[in-house]
């Protein structure tokens, strides 16, 4: 009978060690990495001339940075003023190789009213030659303004005279003495006009 284990002693005694066993791995889970010795040991073994010369490395890095920078930014500002200065040179480009084939146009009319007898063949190249004229200033943009026969417009028009006309409404332009143009719907020019006004009495 003395030789049989108390379960009550055993279970004690088993509960004791596994208490040992976890303050001894809760001790060690409490420790950080950088409580080791051996990593402050490490950080104190840079002495200060290396920290100083990682310090001037890192800055010296930056600046060259700092440099490339500047220099690709002067860069595209050269590039930028330089596209800036050929849109303004070469802006009418375009529009003077449109202009082109009307000159051809009417030197051959003037070549044609020196050696033509027919007068009404000389117009007929004359009228081909403005209308090309016209319809390349519309393609640049550049529209008439004809307003014959219209209500009279003082943002468009400009009225020269007046004339009694019991044919045409009041205020409306009877007559144009010469077209007004614009460019991209901006007023380059106002139309010079003759306004009808009503008869006196």
């Amino acid at each position: 009978m003395s030789n049989e284990q108390n379960p009550d002693q055993e279970l004690t005694t088993d509960t004791g060690a596994a208490d040992e066993e976890t303050a001894t791995a809760g001790g060690r889970s409490d420790e950080l990495p950088g409580d080791d010795p051996k990593d402050a040991q490490a950080a104190e073994e840079s002495s200060p001339e290396e920290q100083m010369e990682a310090a001037m490395a890192e800055i010296s890095e930056l600046k060259d940075r700092a440099l490339r920078a500047a220099a690709e930014a002067e860069n595209v500002r050269r590039r930028a003023a330089r596209d800036v200065e050929n849109a303004h040179r070469y802006a009418l480009e375009k529009f003077t190789a449109a202009l082109l084939p009307v000159v051809d146009s009417l030197e051959k009319a003037v070549e044609s009213a020196e050696t033509a007898e027919n007068a009404a063949a000389v117009a007929e190249g004359v009228q081909l030659s403005l209308k090309l004229f016209i319809d390349t200033l519309e393609k640049s943009g550049i529209s008439q303004v004809d307003p014959l026969g219209e209500p009279f417009n003082p943002e468009s028009h400009e009225a020269i005279a007046m004339v009694e006309n019991p044919d045409a409404e009041p205020h409306s332009v009877m007559d144009v003495m010469q077209k007004g143009y614009l460019l991209n719907g901006r007023l380059v020019r106002a139309a010079k006009v003759i306004v009808a006004k009503e008869p006196a009495n």
